[in-house]
Formats: structure tokens, C-alpha cells, sequence
């Protein structure tokens, strides 16, 4: 972003409703340069927001990771009143459970400078917490809610409705009928020139808000920092006030904090959000002068003096200082439990001489996400020759992707990276330009049809007539027996160009891979695979993605290291460079001899329905074949005993396996489903290490397993890849997951069933207010318990300490993540015991007597 240089604040007065020239005003004693930076770095504390059609999990405090979590969240107490807990009662449950030792309290105490150290005081003061369940109110009141208490007028609830009534226009992708009158303006400019003759506001009872808007400096940081100074906003609180109102359209601010984070990624820049902010401040404006010629500017004044007095860095209170303490203790119970149930397996593995086949007739390559876990255990279970393989979902080919009949590429990759490549969707044959024709032509026709239905005069011909004939569809889609829409990657074309449409990735313009990138990233991909040899017949890459019906955030439940979509154009890929003989060629110079006899195969994990279909079977030589009959048996099999293990939290345990699969299928096309599958809700575990350590444990689909083997990596560049990139995103998904849990009012999306789709970006609660971010609810709680517990991410790691202390010495990110207490980190000794837990700092604990001595505390 580019800083406007220092502005003249001396030529600017305010009078009335409008600001006119003036040359008596002095100089602020602030610096304009400060000012700015302070504005900007608020907006930096700000989460990004990914839209519905590429939904991927994101860190709701990403801003913030500078920031110790107990930092963070007396922060985000002061700015918004945000939880960053649970209730108290939670965690006394817990106790009461004996989830939560006094030891784990002790402990907790003890981690917390100045906090008493006796562990029954302790629980007798967060009895008392619980009973009035509050948590302290210093914070952060804006003008608006200011005025409302002097007026008994919603200004806050106004000033967001219209915030988001126009930003619901402006960043529109397609879905509005009428869309904003000019898009093409800068975000300030647009809604200057539309709140310039809407009458809403002075309805309300804001006179002359129309002459106002028209008097503000064209420029939204000009604007911005003229709030500052008529507000009197003192310098060292201005960075968590501007937060504090960004936090007030905090779904608003997280899209077009994306806008930034993608502009920053491709090497520009955004200023999106910054135009925002200026908005907002502008209606902070206008509420003070409302107050002011109501006689009430002393309110604010008060105000202001109170929350400056806060200072820039606020404190945890005394119930919020507890409530941490609590969740401190809540989170190393799960670590004592990890740590006993993975040492314990490791044991029992070595032991009994459990171990990965040596000598598999298939290697399996899943996504590391928790719902693989399942399915890799029952896998291995019923087909003992089959090796599983744990690696982030796009199988190291970071690529967009462009459908047939599209003109824009989608991100196939972790939205941390930008994409190496764009590939093209084809269909053999010389038909591709008969399958996108006829495509556009449906998309054409749909596009008349809905104009048709939802005219002003034509949609009463509609309801009439017409609106009978969908008696029978209404019927079969509210008893899931059909989808009310077709699935979005198979819309308009036609069965035998579904059935063969793939990847092209032969180069063409702009699309395509060329031979030496191809063997570039093939080699890229084994090695940090851990599979750069030992080969089996047969290598599956496993993508994974969802079946929903009516669910907006469908691409949730899909692979978030695919940015959002399903798996199947990485796995596809990958396994189309891995069989290429000139590839083969080219990797061989580099060491990785992959056999003549290997061959790689793409597959698709349904995790709604645990259904694993295998793609471009035509193309399988014939020799393979035979095996991967055996393969779809085991993969059935595997698939009935995942859907049993599911079967009680997902509310439809007791019925035989035929009943069971009906009801699991239906769930996926059922339109009243709120809660088809539960995603990721659960995580709780990120394990870096051989399959042997982990494959005698039942995780319970808790837990993101990651395949390494330190001794491979000769210079550790692989456990570099791993915790720079699949450990920080798993660090997102976890603390998505957290935050929605523990205040879902400010990082959830609210109840699925009020929820309204708005211009293809997000959702509304209801017909208003703000632009939703985070997971429904219904995400997270099946109305009764939480099905997902506010835990902080636990990574296992076997590693010598020294080579992860490098890469924790070499990457802020990585650095305030884990010396920040965002994520936990303990360490895997050679002999699979969880040994050692990092104290921050590059300092690590000794657990002396290992998992059993944990177990017993």
C-alpha cells in the first residue's frame, strides 16, 4: 500500500453539516505520517475473508498473531467485546468431568506471571465467574453508540445496515438484478456518490447527512484523518479505535481485506479497506454532530477521555485473566492426552511389530485432512497391503485451474501461494467446442428463464401458470431424492462430456506445463512425499471434496490446501506428469527412479458419503486392472465401516449398514440438511511423522497427519515446507474452528437456516446487518453439545530439536505462532515417545517420564 503523504489539516474547519475553508484552524500536533500509519495498521489487524465459491478456512486473528493470545484477546474484549473463551461453566464442567486435573490448573497458574498459584482459590473464584458469566466491559464505545444512549436511536444498527446495503451492491459478483451505479469507482467515491441522495439516513432523524456526505474530501485518507481530528481521538489509542470500528463491519472489512491479501500476493497492492475505514469514520462524524447540536458533545467527550485512558496496549481484567488461565488448563489436559495416546500407540506398534507394509502392493496418498484419518484407518484395516501416504491435498502442484467453457482460472492451492501453472479442462475427440457451446447456451437460457421469473410484471405469468409444473420436482427434492440444482462442475454440459472432460496439460498460450517445469514439480512433490523411492504397483493421490445440497458453504466441506475446491483437478494432474514417460525420463536424471511398472492414479474422497471414486480408468494399463477391481472392494468395504464409525455423531446410530448408507446418502442431497457432514469440526492434533507412529492409534478423526521421515530430509528442507505451509494452514482451519466456537456472534456466521446469499460473496442473518464471516453454527454444535471444543492446535513433530528450532529462528510467521501460544508444539523422539514440549523462545520442557507419567498427572 502506498502512504499519502502528510496532509494539511489547517485549511479544513468545520461548520454545520459541510466542511468549508478556513485558514485559523492550527496544525494538529500530531503527525499526519502517524496518523496514517496508525489507520493503516488497524486494517492490517483484520482477517481476510474468502468468498462462498471458494470458501477456505482463515485465522480470524491473522492480525493479531504478533500478539501473545492473551494480548490478543484483551484486545479484542476492549475493541468489540469479542470472547476468546468459552463460559467459565465450560471449563468447570470439565473439572468436574476430570477432563481437567488440578495439576493442569497448577500448571496453567504457574505459566501466568502474577496469578495466584493456589489451584482451589483458584476454582472458587471462577465459581463465581461463572455465576454472572461476564467478562469485563472496558471497552471501546464508538459515537454511535454514544448517540444511541443520548438519542434511544439505533445508530449503530443504522450505520451498519447501510454500510451494508451499499457494500452488498458495489462488491456485487453477478448475483444482484441491480447492481451498484458505478462499480468502477473507488469504494469511497461510490458510496459518496450514492449516500449523497439517499434519504435514509435524514429519515432517521441525521438531518443534512446528504449535504455532509457531499462536503467530504474526495480522498478517503484525507477524510479519514480529518475524523481523527474533529473526533479528538488522542494518537496512541487511534490505531484500536479505527479497529474497534472496523470490528463493528467486521465481515465487510474481511472481504475487503482479501481484496489486499490477494493484490499483495500478485505484487500490488489494495486500498479497499482503507476506503472503508474512511466510511465508517465519516458516519462517526456525523454522529457527532448530531450529538452536538443536540447539546451532547461532552458524552463523547467522555467517552473518548475514558477508553484513552485504556491505553494503546489494553490489560486483561480480572475475570477475563481467569478465564484464559482456565483455557490454558483446558488446552494442556489435550496435551497430556495426545501425548499419551500417540506414545502409547508408537509403543504398542514397535512392540507388536506393527508397522507400515514393507512391501505394498499400493501406496495411498490422502490429504492430510482429519476426515482422511478415518478413512486411511479403516483402509488399512481391511486391505493390510495397502500403504497410506499423508500429504496437504494438492500433492505439491500449486496450479489454477480453468473449467470448460470458463474464462477465468481458479486456485487449485493453498491461498498462501500463487499458482506455478494454469491448466485447461479439455474433452478428447475434437467435441470440446460442441461441450462449451452447448454450456453457454444452457448458462443463456437459465440466465432468461430466472429474468422471466423474477421480472416485475412476468413473475405473476410465472407463479400462475408455470409455477404448478414444479409440483412434482418440489416433491422429489423435499424428500431427497434429487438435487433442487445441478452440481456446479457438471452444469450445462452433457453426460459424455462429464464422463470424459480432463486436465490438458500440454502447453498452449498461456495454459499448460512445460516438460521441464512438469518434471520440476513432479520431483518436488516425491520428496517432500517422502516417497522418492520404494514404489509400489500402484500409487493412488486422493483428493478429497463433499456432496451438499442447499448448503452455501458447501466449498467449506472441500479442500482447503485446494483453495477451496475439491481435489480432483490436483490429483488428475499429478497423476497424468507422474505417468509421463518423458517426466520418468527426467526424474531419473535427478535420482527418483520410478519403475515401468508403477503407475499413478487419481481418486476423489466424498467425505460426505465416504464414497472414493478412481478417475481415468479407460487409461489404467491392462495389467493394473485386476488390482484395482481388488481396489474398489477394499475401498467399499473401508467406506461401510467409516460410515458406522460416523453414523453416532452424525444422530442415525442402531440401523443395519443398508439402512445406514440410505440415510448417509440422503443427507447429501437433502435440502433441509443443515448438517450433511461435520467437515473439520474436531481438530485438535497435527502429527509430522511416519504412518508407523500413529497407525496403532485411533485418533477419531481428530487429528491431520502429515507423513515425514527426518532422516530422508538431509537438509531439512522438507520439515521447513511442512512447517511454513501445511502446519499454518491446519493453524487456520484450527483457529476458525476455535473462534466460531467461542463467539460465534462476532467470528461464526450465526444460525444456518436464517442465512441469505448476497452477491456470491457471503451471507446475511436475516435481510440485514452485516456481511457474516466463520462457520454456521450448526458448524460447530449439534444442539445440545459442541461438537467442535475450543482447543488450540497441538503439533507433534519427530525431528531433532535443533532442526525445528532452525526453522522457527528463520520465519517470523512460524516464530509468533508458536512463541505467541497460537499453536502448541511438542516434539517425537526416535523411539515414537511425545518427549519434549516447546516453551517458547527456542526453549523446550523435558516430559522426564514420557506418556505414562502424563497420563497419571
Amino acid at each position: 500500500m502506498t502512504i499519502t503523504p502528510a496532509i494539511n489539516h489547517s485549511k479544513y474547519s468545520v461548520i454545520g453539516a459541510t466542511l468549508q475553508p478556513n485558514t485559523t484552524l492550527e496544525q494538529p500536533a500530531r503527525s499526519s505520517a502517524t496518523v496514517v500509519g496508525a489507520l493503516r495498521a488497524a486494517c492490517g489487524r483484520i482477517a481476510p475473508l474468502w468468498p462462498l465459491e471458494n470458501f477456505v478456512a482463515v485465522n480470524p486473528y491473522f492480525g493479531l498473531a504478533d500478539l501473545t493470545f492473551e494480548a490478543a484477546a484483551a484486545r479484542l474484549a476492549t475493541a468489540a467485546e469479542i470472547r476468546s473463551t468459552l463460559p467459565a461453566r465450560f471449563y468447570l464442567d470439565a473439572v468436574a468431568a476430570g477432563r481437567i486435573t488440578l495439576v493442569d490448573i497448577t500448571d496453567a497458574l504457574g505459566a501466568h506471571p502474577g496469578a495466584a498459584s493456589d489451584a482451589d482459590a483458584f476454582l472458587l473464584r471462577a465459581q463465581a465467574i461463572s455465576e454472572t458469566d461476564q467478562v469485563d466491559a472496558n471497552r471501546v464505545s464508538t459515537v454511535a453508540e454514544v448517540a444511541a444512549v443520548v438519542t434511544g436511536v439505533d445508530w449503530s444498527r443504522l450505520c451498519v445496515d447501510r454500510i451494508s446495503a451499499w457494500a452488498s451492491t458495489y462488491f456485487d459478483d453477478g448475483q444482484a438484478s441491480w447492481s451498484s451505479a458505478d462499480d468502477s469507482a473507488g469504494a469511497f467515491a461510490a458510496w459518496r456518490a450514492e449516500s449523497s441522495i439517499d434519504r435514509t439516513a435524514e429519515v432517521m432523524g441525521l438531518r443534512g447527512f446528504r449535504s455532509f456526505v457531499r462536503a467530504l474530501p474526495s480522498d478517503p485518507v484525507v477524510a479519514a484523518e480529518l475524523a481523527i481530528v474533529e473526533l479528538d481521538i488522542p494518537a496512541e489509542v487511534v490505531e484500536i479505535y479505527a479497529h474497534a470500528l472496523l470490528l463493528r463491519v467486521g465481515g465487510w472489512a474481511a472481504h475487503t481485506s482479501r481484496l489486499s491479501f490477494e493484490a499483495v500476493l500478485a505484487g500490488g497492492d489494495d486500498d479497499t479497506i482503507v476506503n472503508l475505514l474512511a466510511i465508517a469514520l465519516a458516519w462517526e462524524v456525523a454522529f457527532y454532530r448530531h450529538l452536538s447540536a443536540l447539546g451532547h458533545s461532552d458524552d463523547w467527550d467522555n467517552e473518548r477521555r475514558r477508553f484513552a485512558a485504556l491505553g494503546a496496549a489494553p490489560k486483561a481484567g480480572a475475570a477475563l485473566a481467569d478465564l484464559l488461565i482456565l483455557q490454558d488448563a483446558f488446552d494442556r489436559a489435550e496435551q497430556r492426552r495426545i501425548a499419551s495416546t500417540v506414545s502409547s500407540g508408537a509403543l504398542q506398534a514397535a512392540a507388536t511389530g506393527l508397522a507400515t507394509c514393507a512391501d505394498p502392493a499400493v501406496q495411498a496418498v490422502f490429504c492430510i485432512d482429519v476426515r482422511s484419518e478415518v478413512m486411511r484407518r479403516h483402509l488399512e484395516s481391511v486391505a493390510p497391503t495397502v500403504a497410506t501416504i499423508g500429504f496437504a491435498g494438492f500433492f505439491g502442484f500449486p496450479i489454477a485451474y480453468v473449467p470448460l467453457g470458463h474464462v477465468e482460472p481458479e486456485g487449485q492451492c493453498p491461498v498462501l501461494l500463487s499458482p506455478a501453472a494454469t491448466v485447461a479442462e479439455t474433452v478428447p475427440g475434437g467435441r470440446q467446442t460442441e461441450a462449451i457451446e452447448r454450456r453457454q447456451l444452457e448458462h443463456h437460457v437459465r440466465r432468461a428463464w430466472k429474468s422471466f421469473k423474477m421480472g416485475a410484471i412476468s413473475c405473476f405469468s410465472f407463479v400462475g401458470p408455470v409455477g404448478l409444473a414444479y409440483l412434482p420436482k418440489l416433491f422429489r427434492d423435499g424428500s431427497g431424492r434429487s438435487r433442487p440444482v445441478t452440481r456446479p462442475e457438471d452444469e450445462g454440459l452433457p453426460r459424455w462430456a462429464v464422463e470424459s472432460k480432463r486436465p490438458d496439460l500440454a502447453p498452449n498460450a498461456n495454459v499448460g506445463i512445460p516438460l521441464d517445469q512438469r518434471i520440476a514439480m513432479a520431483a518436488g512433490a516425491l520428496r517432500a512425499m517422502s516417497l522418492a523411492q520404494g514404489f509400489a504397483r500402484l500409487v493412488l493421490l486422493v483428493g478429497h471434496g463433499s456432496t451438499t445440497s442447499n448448503n452455501p458453504y458447501g466449498t467449506g466441506l472441500d479442500c482447503g490446501a485446494c483453495g477451496g475446491h475439491t481435489g480432483e483437478a490436483n490429483a488428475r494432474v499429478a497423476a497424468a506428469i507422474f505417468n509421463d514417460a518423458e517426466v520418468r525420463v527426467g526424474l531419473a536424471e535427478m535420482g527418483i527412479h520410478i519403475p515401468p511398472t508403477t503407475w499413478f492414479v487419481a481418486a476423489l474422497h466424498d467425505t460426505t458419503v465416504d464414497v472414493v471414486s478412481i478417475f481415468d480408468r479407460s487409461e489404467i494399463p491392462e495389467s493394473h486392472l485386476g488390482e484395482i477391481d481388488h481396489l474398489e472392494g477394499w475401498f467399499a468395504q473401508a467406506g461401510k465401516q467409516v460410515r458406522r464409525e460416523r453414523a453416532p455423531r452424525l444422530g442415525i446410530a442402531g440401523v443395519d449398514d443398508d439402512g445406514l448408507d440410505d440415510l448417509v446418502f440422503q443427507r447429501a442431497s437433502d435440502w433441509a440438511q443443515v448438517r450433511p457432514e461435520w467437515g473439520l469440526a474436531g481438530c485438535r492434533a497435527f502429527i509430522v511423522a511416519p504412518r508407523e507412529r500413529t497407525q496403532a492409534a485411533d485418533l477419531q478423526g481428530q487429528a491431520f497427519l502429515h507423513s515425514y521421515d527426518w532422516r530422508a530430509d538431509h537438509d531439512f528442507g522438507v520439515l521447513k515446507l511442512i512447517m511454513t505451509a501445511p502446519m499454518v494452514v491446519a493453524s487456520w482451519i484450527s483457529l476458525q474452528y476455535y473462534a466460531s466456537t467461542v463467539d460465534n456472534a462476532h467470528f461464526g456466521s450465526g444460525n444456518k437456516t436464517l442465512h441469505n446469499v448476497v452477491g456470491r460473496i457471503g451471507v446475511l442473518e436475516g435481510n440485514g446487518g452485516d456481511l457474516r464471516v466463520g462457520l454456521p453454527w450448526q458448524s460447530v454444535h449439534d444442539g445440545t453439545n459442541y461438537q467442535h471444543e475450543p482447543l488450540r492446535l497441538n503439533v507433534v513433530i519427530e525431528a531433532p530439536l535443533d532442526a525445528i528450532d532452525s526453522v522457527i529462528a528463520s520465519h517470523d510467521h512460524v516464530r509468533h505462532l508458536l512463541d505467541n501460544g497460537w499453536v502448541h508444539l511438542l516434539a517425537m523422539d526416535e523411539s515414537g515417545r511425545v518427549s519434549h514440549r516447546y516453551a517458547g523462545g527456542l526453549r523446550w520442557e523435558e516430559l522426564a517420564h514420557g506418556p505414562a507419567s502424563l497420563a497419571a498427572r
